[in-house]
């Protein structure tokens, strides 16, 4: 009783010693200025940011891209780059740093200043690293902030009409498991996604074959047109020209919809095989930026990048260069992102998949 009238004569109440409030909403005059101060810094704090985040940029942006010239992910942050320094009136400069499957690049970026001027080119075989890599300094599903997802370059089996006879993934499966072992089947590379996507959709149908890993999917499909390898797991950009001329077979998409870079080739989902009728992975590309990147910052990047990739010539220069659009906001990125990561990481404990 006497501490509870010490501190009613110490700390006098707002309501200038009325008593008619509850005793729990009386607040004293010294926590009411506190209060004040705090939500004064904190609608200064908004106001600050959010200036920021309209001024932004006001200097050149890096866009850093894990792998190197010419490929998929380089022609993505090329476009999108093009586009972003149109829009934001300062220079987008595109630095091509790759190395350890991209994680060298990747770690550049968590250590980038969190002010949004470095960005990460981001793609799904930032998730395998996490898979194959467990020494990695960050965490890919955790450590960066998303931005969205804008591209996919889609995977696709194809083999040697004169070295494969089977003409549908129908067959194809019935024949790899009636003659186990027998066959052999490419990818773009160890611990790929091209390679994981060959890996899962063996264990689903439960064929076995023998994989040979190039480096890269350009000497991946020379070799199957040679017919020293008769089937290969590549990306579509970099085999769709033989399969229009009929110099390889395509035939199925790895992805869980149809392609307009690939169109007339079913995925795994519409090929008929039962065991591959929930299939999908898809090969995507898009943004990330540092950890703690102010929330107003991010906003604006994320909300620009997604403008450019509405943008019909975009889409148009995209298809040409044989990727789709995937345009999808950051929370669901992150949703799919750690989606896949479940599913590389049992794929990689099923085929026994480690990094070279």
């Amino acid at each position: 009783m006497h501490g509870n009238a010490l501190l009613q004569r110490t700390d006098e109440p707002l309501d200038g010693g009325r008593r008619n409030l509850p005793a729990g909403l009386r607040v004293s005059r010294q926590a009411a200025r506190l209060l004040s101060i705090s939500a004064s810094i904190l609608s200064t704090l908004s106001f600050s940011g959010l200036a920021a985040a309209q001024a932004f940029p006001d200097h050149p942006v890096k866009l850093i891209v894990t792998f190197t010239p010419g490929g998929a992910a380089d022609v993505t942050a090329r476009i999108f780059g093009e586009k972003l320094a149109e829009l934001w009136k300062q220079p987008v400069v595109v630095e091509n740093r790759a190395g350890a499957g991209g994680s060298i690049g990747a770690e550049a970026v968590v250590r980038a200043p969190a002010d949004g001027y470095t960005l990460l080119l981001a793609t799904n075989t930032h998730i395998i690293n996490q898979v194959v890599y467990p020494n990695l300094t960050f965490d890919f599903t955790k450590d960066f902030v998303p931005l969205g997802l804008v591209t996919s370059s889609p995977m696709m089996l194809v083999t040697n009409p004169s070295a494969m006879p089977a003409t549908t993934t129908r067959e194809f499966v019935d024949l790899l498991q009636a003659n186990p072992g027998k066959y052999a089947i490419a990818s773009c590379n160890v611990a790929s996604p091209h390679h994981f996507g060959l890996e899962m959709m063996k264990h689903a149908t439960g064929v076995k074959a023998l994989h040979v890993p190039y480096r890269g999917c350009t000497p991946a499909v020379a070799d199957v047109l040679a017919g020293h390898v008769p089937a290969a797991a590549v990306s579509a950009p970099a085999a769709i020209a033989f399969t229009k001329t009929g110099r390889l077979r395509a035939l199925a998409l790895f992805s869980k919809d149809p392609s307009a870079s690939a169109a007339g080739v079913p995925t795994f989902r519409e090929a008929g095989v039962p065991a591959l009728k929930d299939f999908s992975l898809d090969n995507y590309y898009g943004f990330m930026a540092p950890p703690r990147t102010p929330p107003a910052i991010a906003a604006k990047l994320e909300a620009d990048i997604r403008q450019v990739a509405v943008m019909p010539d975009v889409t148009k220069r995209l298809n040409e260069a044989g990727l789709d659009m995937l345009v999808m906001p950051s929370g669901p990125m992150m949703q799919l992102i750690r989606s896949d990561f479940d599913k590389y990481r049992v794929a990689a404990k099923e085929a026994n998949i480690q990094a070279e």
